[in-house]
């Protein structure tokens, strides 16, 4: 059943956003069925004498299929090919005037360029070649049976064909280029979305290695140096230790390991003391050195390492920001220490208004919001939440909140 339905042709402009649009092809199709039917029955019996029952089913092959072209363009030109040459090679058999044309009466003609512009906007070129080059030999072999008193206007039929042809496979070919560059362009900021969330994802791992190679070279340390620190200590304690400080020194160096792969060549300075809440007064200041109006409130709370860095890196991404898309926009930064009933949560808050009048011209003129991901991305290690979105006087609110405790973590 899906398989049928996948097969299943679509109509011409069915993937256009635009609803009328979709409704063009039909529209047209059924407006030439309509003109076409009648017209042509009362020109091939009336004007040119035909039978009316020959005339009649000339003008339904030559006009009906032009509803199947909507849909199944080539095969509705197999039938109308054939029905055009039917009906020239039927005019022979009247007596044809100097002033009727032949082979091809002018609602044929109109008929047939409205299927060439279907064609051209469903089939490849290689189709489109093979359609014309038989339209073409058409008309040449007609034009040798043509009557002695009468003017073959097959010429007329090849140009106009041509053309057709050609504007609508034109036509097509430019709109699939814009839709491959807009798949594209959709995969490319889908990838660089993903690969941004990677990169901070390891960067993350690499600052947190740091935090946490600390407290175990600690560990390392007093283990080791406990059976000179401690007179009387038993051997199986001793023995205790002397396991502790192994196995602290065996994931040291298994974190080790595993961060070279983290690393690279453009990671520079990374064995300096990583940042904290004391780091962030100097960075506003840094900020305010740089033209942005910042006031800070300080919190002196001791706060576990990793969510200190947590939140160094969230104020720092949020004063990048107002630098980049909002520069001398008056900005606050809070950190502080509330608590409450589930534990301590550590706040970070920023908010910037909107840029001063008359407004300066941000540094970068778009975003693509990925300074965004790797807030998230440590709110979300840290087991915490965040809120950021603009606000409705033109500034920009980033509210975070981490948690302090191992209960609050989990």
């Amino acid at each position: 059943m899906t398989s049928v339905e996948e097969e299943r042709p679509r109509a011409l402009l069915a993937g256009a956003s635009r609803r009328w649009v979709r409704l063009l092809p039909w529209a047209v199709a059924f407006v030439l069925c309509v003109a076409l039917l009648p017209t042509t029955i009362q020109v091939l019996s009336v004007d040119y004498g035909l039978h009316g029952g020959i005339a009649s089913g000339l003008a339904i092959a030559q006009s009906a299929p032009l509803l199947l072209a909507v849909v199944r363009p080539l095969q509705a030109w197999y039938v109308i090919f054939v029905a055009d040459v039917a009906g020239a090679l039927a005019l022979l058999t009247v007596d044809l005037g100097e002033r009727q044309v032949w082979p091809f009466p002018p609602m044929e003609i109109v008929g047939y360029i409205g299927l060439c512009l279907a064609l051209g906007l469903r089939e490849r070129r290689r189709t489109l070649l093979l359609v014309w080059l038989a339209t073409a030999a058409a008309n040449v072999g007609l034009g040798f049976a043509a009557p002695h008193d009468t003017t073959a206007g097959s010429a007329l039929l090849t140009i106009l064909s041509g053309v057709a042809l050609v504007l609508a496979g034109a036509l097509r070919e430019r709109y699939e280029v814009q839709r491959r560059l807009a798949e594209q362009e959709t995969i490319s900021e889908a990838e660089r979305g993903r690969r941004t969330l990677l990169e901070e994802r390891a960067r993350i791992a690499r600052e947190l290695h740091d935090v946490v190679a600390h407290h175990m070279s600690v560990i390392t340390v007093q283990a080791d140096t406990a059976a000179y620190r401690i007179d009387g200590l038993p051997p199986d304690v001793q023995e205790e230790f002397t396991s502790i400080a192994a196995t602290a020194r065996e994931s040291l160096g298994e974190m080790r390991r595993l961060l070279g792969v983290l690393r690279n060549e453009e990671a520079h300075g990374e064995l300096a003391p990583q940042p904290g809440l004391t780091r962030i007064g100097q960075m506003v200041e840094a900020t305010v050195r740089a033209g942005v109006p910042v006031e800070f409130t300080p919190c002196d709370a001791d706060v576990p390492e990793a969510v200190g860095l947590a939140a160094y890196r969230i104020v720092q991404e949020a004063l990048a920001n107002v630098v980049r898309h909002a520069p001398g926009a008056p900005t606050r930064v809070s950190v502080s220490e509330p608590g409450t009933q589930d534990g301590a949560r550590l706040t970070v808050l920023v908010v910037n208004g909107p840029p001063p009048e008359p407004p300066a011209a941000p540094l970068e003129e778009g975003g693509t919001g990925h300074g965004l991901v790797g807030m998230r991305e440590r709110v979300r290690i840290a087991g915490g939440t965040l809120d950021a979105g603009p606000l409705p006087d033109g500034g920009f609110r980033v509210a975070a909140q981490l948690p302090l405790t191992e209960k609050d973590i989990t």
